[in-house]
């Protein structure tokens, strides 16, 4: 049984405004009162920083975050010379200082909102890319590529679709037309319009979003074909039902941002919906146990795997686990337990709730796991019949990129796909008001903040900015699928085995101060 699915024609990109009430970017102008009203500045600007109406004797406030700072002073249109009365004046955004963390900045952040309003690279010098952590990604660059691989060919002809089932083995061979999807994010842990817009945005983008552990809304029903299903060990909201219209099941072994502790929701977040989804009581917090407590062998694992095939003869099984120290092993025991997708979670995935010793402390980096598995998976001699997908980690879309060159199908993408609904990386998420922003909330009067068509347009137009990086990359190295760059490590360096003239020649790492 053969499922040929692909985008033949792209999603729109629309603008999708944002929510804050003035937008944050790099720089701030103000304008003083030695202003004459001229209207110099906006007829000089070409990115429509200095808006101007007829029906109005003044420029509107600076819409600042269209501004590209102090490179402009390279252009005739520089507003700040231009002024006759001197009267505007430039500088970094100090709100900068207090946003983000070490992986992810306050630059990923606001270009990220960007993306996300507008479906286009920002125009602004905002480092994206690369975050200080000082190791994982950020450490890791793509070789300078050679200008005669250069293949001067359109986006619409670079492929970029993951293959799900490569068993052949009578399933759908379902084929995604990115190189990656959503992560698990359960009903309970987010508000109901963020997971459904998630859903809607799959849809459009023909690729998939995932149910997490909370059980699966009736809301979902209209995208069933694009929504997986995860079957945790906690079993919250599982039915048969919803493993009978799921064109993927997903078996949630350990998480990588807490392995070995199972899945938390705290009481703050359980309520009369959560409860009765979940079948538990209002107000009471939910561990899932760590492991299955039927399964302590391939043997029983194959069981599960056989379990759902037979409730669901055309669904296809993914495993998701932690990445231990034989994570590889374990990668090949799902494999022969019948998996079509092994999932592997590294230490850097977000979650909302897990002690603090837990996260990034426990798990195997994600960038040390997949090529790891990938070779193992090769000796082994099934690396053709399996698809591997990395998650843990994985922020903007060069980190998909450098997760695929070392070995990985595909991307699983999480917090990404919330920053784009304007996070602001606050960490309250196990709370149920804790989300200022109304995304990882259970609050009504909060989760309606934002509607799911924004929610959809969103993701869609972040997702459409990363497939510009995407096929630009895949250019300049002569490849015009994405499977080419499947475990070519060979076109990936690390910052710290170089010498420093070698070092030189690369983009550093930004250094940034942050107040965290």
């Amino acid at each position: 049984m053969k499922q040929t699915q692909h985008i033949t024609q792209l999603p729109e990109t629309k603008e999708a405004r944002s929510r804050f009430r003035n937008t944050i970017g790099k720089y701030t102008i103000k304008r003083s009162s030695r202003c004459i009203s001229c209207g110099l500045c906006a007829e000089l600007c070409p990115y429509g920083v200095h808006p101007r109406y007829e029906k109005f004797s003044k420029p509107l406030r600076p819409v600042e975050h269209k501004c590209i700072g102090f490179k402009c002073k390279e252009n005739d249109y520089y507003c700040i010379d231009r002024c006759p009365e001197k009267a505007l004046t430039l500088r970094l955004n100090p709100v900068l200082e207090t946003l983000g963390d070490y992986r992810w900045t306050a630059e990923m952040l606001i270009a990220h909102w960007e993306m996300a309003e507008t479906g286009n690279l920002p125009v602004v010098g905002l480092e994206y890319n690369l975050g200080c952590s000082g190791g994982g990604f950020d450490k890791i660059r793509f070789r300078l590529p050679d200008p005669a691989d250069y293949r001067d060919i359109s986006d619409e002809e670079i492929d970029l679709g993951l293959d799900l089932n490569k068993r052949k083995d009578g399933r759908p061979e379902r084929r995604l037309s990115l190189p990656c999807y959503s992560g698990g994010m359960s009903y309970g842990s987010m508000a109901l319009t963020a997971l459904v817009g998630r859903a809607r945005a799959a849809a459009r983008l023909n690729t998939l979003t995932c149910t997490g552990e909370g059980g699966y809304p009736k809301e979902f029903l209209p995208y069933a074909d694009y929504v997986i299903t995860q079957v945790a060990t906690g079993l919250f909201g599982v039915r048969e039902e919803t493993i009978q219209c799921a064109p993927v099941i997903e078996f949630k072994y350990a998480q990588g941002a807490k392995p070995g502790l199972g899945g938390h929701l705290l009481g703050d977040k359980v309520t009369p919906e959560v409860a009765a989804m979940r079948e538990t009581v209002v107000g009471s917090s939910l561990f899932s146990p760590f492991p299955f407590h039927s399964v302590y062998s391939v043997e029983d694992h194959k069981k599960h795997v056989d379990w759902v095939k037979e409730v669901n003869p055309r669904g296809l099984v993914s495993v998701k686990v932690s990445t231990p120290t034989d994570v590889d092993m374990v990668a090949v025991g799902s494999y022969y337990a019948g998996a079509h997708i092994v999932h592997i979670d590294g230490s850097y995935g977000g979650t909302g709730a897990a002690p603090d010793i837990a996260k990034k402390n426990i798990a195997m980096p994600i960038e040390y796991a997949i090529p790891k598995v990938h070779q193992f998976l090769k000796d082994e001699g099934i690396r053709d019949e399996v698809c591997l997908i990395a998650s843990g980690g994985i922020r903007n879309a060069m980190d998909v990129a450098k997760a695929i060159a070392l070995g990985a199908d595909g991307a699983v993408i999480g917090t990404a796909e919330l920053v784009a609904l304007e996070c602001v990386r606050c960490g309250n998420c196990e709370s149920g008001r804790g989300c200022a922003r109304g995304i990882a909330s259970t609050d009504h009067e909060l989760g309606h903040m934002m509607s799911e068509a924004y929610t959809e347009q969103r993701i869609v137009n972040m997702y459409m900015a990363w497939r510009k990086q995407w096929c630009d990359l895949l250019r300049q190295f002569g490849m015009q699928s994405v499977r080419e760059l499947v475990g070519r490590s060979d076109l990936l360096v690390h910052l710290d085995y170089l010498d420093e003239a070698e070092r030189a020649r690369y983009q550093p790492a930004p250094r940034q101060q942050l107040i965290i």
